[in-house]
């Protein structure tokens, strides 16, 4: 079983401690944690949205999936994240993209496959290749198959990897949760969608992409982002002042 990073660096200073009888001091300073994402340091691989994958999904309100999945790719958008769409049997089975993923990138077509596992299709590699950046996020339909397989591949191969729990699902929750679970032992870190937008944006004065981000939240954010048109309409409020 791979061990993660965090739990070989527990285990080297629990070592330390034992051999010294010793507690090693730390010394905090404002720098970011290398664990956390950044525009610059990953790459989005959306996964086999798609109607007929869409049908037999049950661990997720297809509603709810919808606009999680569109919160997502808007994000990942905003801040210039290279993204790949992948569709498996496109024309035969499974019917096209989201329509409102092409929106998101309407420049983009994806790589349709025969292969339940992405990462097993040479023009993924190829462009995963061509991105060269260490970190990869997942989101797909199903979570069991479509999902796991990619993740346990980039993770067996070094890179790593997220799964964007609330834009996936499964055959049942049954199965999203025990793929989940199976990919987080293999090492792979769990998000969901507006966690990735706000860790990507991480400081309200980076106002570049301030308005771009309010305004997905606005759309897709639920609760959060009717908070956002509350505050603004009643208080002139704005995140950061």
């Amino acid at each position: 079983m791979r061990i993660s990073t965090h739990f070989s660096r527990w285990i080297l200073s629990a070592l330390l401690v034992l051999g010294t009888g010793q507690v090693i001091a730390s010394t905090a300073t404002p720098t970011p944690a290398g664990g956390l994402l950044t525009p610059e340091n990953h790459a989005l691989i959306l996964i086999d949205h798609q109607p007929q994958m869409a049908f037999a999904t049950h661990s997720i309100d297809i509603v709810e999936l919808r606009n999680n999945v569109t919160g997502l790719a808007k994000a990942a958008k905003a801040f210039s994240v290279p993204t790949i769409l992948t569709t498996v049997a496109e024309e035969s089975f499974a019917g096209p993209l989201f329509p409102e993923l092409k929106a998101v990138f309407p420049e983009q077509s994806p790589i349709d496959r025969t292969t339940m596992n992405t990462w097993e299709d040479p023009r993924i590699a190829e462009r995963v290749n061509e991105i060269d950046r260490k970190k990869i996020v997942v989101a797909a339909l199903w979570t069991e198959v479509c999902g796991v397989g990619p993740v346990l591949s980039a993770i067996d191969q070094g890179y790593d990897v997220y799964f964007v729990t609330d834009a996936s699902g499964g055959v049942s929750k049954e199965a999203h949760d025990m793929a989940v679970q199976r990919m987080v032992l293999a090492g792979a870190q769990p998000i969901t969608w507006l966690q990735y937008m706000l860790e990507l944006q991480r400081d309200w004065s980076r106002t570049d992409t301030y308005e771009a981000v309010t305004g997905i939240a606005k759309q897709h954010g639920g609760g959060y982002g009717l908070g956002i048109i509350y505050a603004k309409e009643m208080f002139g409020a704005k995140e950061g002042n």
